[in-house]
């Protein structure tokens, strides 16, 4: 219908300018990428995982919403592929013979999921994440995807939504509970990746998740005190990031692996792993994970009595905390890292020193400064506190932080705030007074 405009006071038709819709358009508006401030960030970073070398312009994506649109090269169409799941023919894309594009999707199966089949992988794929969040206590699980269906964007993406919902729990709740649905999560993309029907672009995101999620079993092991287990799986992470040739994927094992060191009081190899997850990153890489991994390098220097160089790569973790480039996404795994993160290890490095009474007011600040959905990382950072106070002398204070955290830990399943509860009570054990062994019957009761 044309609208009416006011000219020179009398109203004048006018033709409408609205977006014809159309079969991209249409795909567009299904998958929540309807403008370009959402497309060209989605296309960027799926294609950075498929590891195609290419880009899209907002003059390029108005012109494939087009009603003719022009038919975009080979490795452009392997990325709208495996972003929509569906032929470039029901994109829209038609009436091209190139041979190159004919031959870069010619892999492509010329079918789509049916409702009753998107249907079952849907409730297949959430299974795991719906169970983990506790929305469905009690119901009976969803059948598996069987063996030889087609597998598309949709079933990548409720895959990756699970795990997602699995870092959530994990911050929350701590890895020793997390750990086993994990584990189930990662069977489950095993089985797809094996007997699923895909093309090569899907296949790598299949592969990709596998790593992704094989490095998160790995770090819920070692927060349950698995070591063994935790090393297994950063294996399987680093031997996926090495056939993907994914660079992020293998700094998130790498950083894992250097606290592991760090935890198993092997610094030297703590340092090691640092500086190599440091080596692999690119400045486009997000301040968050720059920080994070100067930050293990500070605390591995510091274990080793380098305090100088702790010091400065402290600072130098706080200068690319604070760096531009911030619209950078920052990883599931290193999205915990902020301000309460670094006055925490700022902390942690005076304490390595010697200077507890020095570390206490840089602790108590990271628990200050903690968010409510790290609990597990506030238990930490709470029972930490404790261990400065009570080894500077303040044994009242010291006791009482304690048994506040020590009242939390029926909320968390963290192997690691455990061992560091056992090792307050062989400090508390040591000092003879009323209120210290109070402290003592009262951890040994719960604990």
């Amino acid at each position: 219908m044309n609208d009416l405009v006011r000219t020179g006071g009398k109203p004048t038709a006018v033709a409408s300018t609205a977006q014809p819709v159309t079969p991209f358009t249409r795909l567009c508006a299904e998958h929540g990428v309807l403008s370009p401030s959402v497309f060209l960030p989605a296309f960027a970073e799926l294609a950075r995982e498929l590891g195609e070398d290419v880009c899209v312009t907002a003059r390029q994506f108005h012109r494939w919403r087009a009603q003719s649109p022009p038919c975009p090269r080979p490795a452009h169409l392997r990325v709208l592929h495996a972003l929509f799941g569906v032929t470039p023919q029901a994109m829209g894309f038609t009436g091209r013979a190139d041979a190159t594009a004919a031959q870069a999707t010619s892999h492509i199966p010329r079918h789509n999921l049916n409702v009753v089949e998107r249907r079952e992988f849907l409730a297949t794929g959430t299974a795991v994440g719906a169970a983990a969040l506790g929305l469905t206590p009690g119901e009976p699980a969803a059948s598996p995807l069987a063996a030889g269906a087609p597998v598309g964007a949709a079933q990548v993406r409720e895959l990756r939504c699970a795990l997602a919902n699995l870092y959530a729990l994990d911050d929350a709740y701590g890895g020793a509970d997390v750990r086993p649905l994990a584990v189930r999560l990662l069977r489950r993309i095993r089985r797809v990746i094996n007997t699923g029907s895909y093309p090569d672009t899907t296949g790598r995101q299949l592969q990709l998740a596998a790593g992704q999620t094989a490095e998160h079993c790995g770090w819920l092991c070692f927060d349950a005190g698995r070591q063994d287990d935790a090393r297994r799986y950063w294996g399987e992470a680093l031997t996926a990031a090495t056939i993907l040739h994914d660079e992020p994927l293998e700094i998130s094992a790498l950083a894992s692996m250097s606290l592991q060191a760090l935890y198993e009081n092997r610094p030297r190899d703590a340092l090691n792993l640092a500086r190599a997850a440091q080596e692999r990153t690119a400045a486009s890489s997000p301040p968050p994970v720059l920080s994070l991994l100067a930050a293990r390098e500070a605390r591995a220097l510091a274990r080793m009595h380098d305090h100088r160089g702790a010091r400065r790569a402290l600072a130098r973790s706080m200068r690319l905390f604070d760096a531009p480039n911030k619209d950078r996404p920052v990883p599931d795994w290193a999205s915990f890292h902020g301000p309460a993160e670094l006055s925490h290890t700022q902390g942690l490095l005076y304490a390595e020193s010697g200077n507890h009474k020095a570390a206490i007011p840089y602790i108590r600040a990271g628990f200050d400064q903690e968010l409510s959905a790290y609990g597990r990382n506030r238990a930490l950072s709470q029972l930490a506190l404790a261990d400065a106070m009570i080894r500077s002398g303040e044994i009242e204070q010291g006791c009482a932080e304690v048994i506040t955290a020590a009242q939390n830990l029926d909320e968390i399943s963290s192997g690691r705030a455990r061992r560091q509860v056992k090792t307050i009570k062989h400090l508390i054990a040591c000092v003879a007074t009323t209120n210290a062994q109070h402290t003592l019957d009262y951890l040994n009761q719960i604990t």
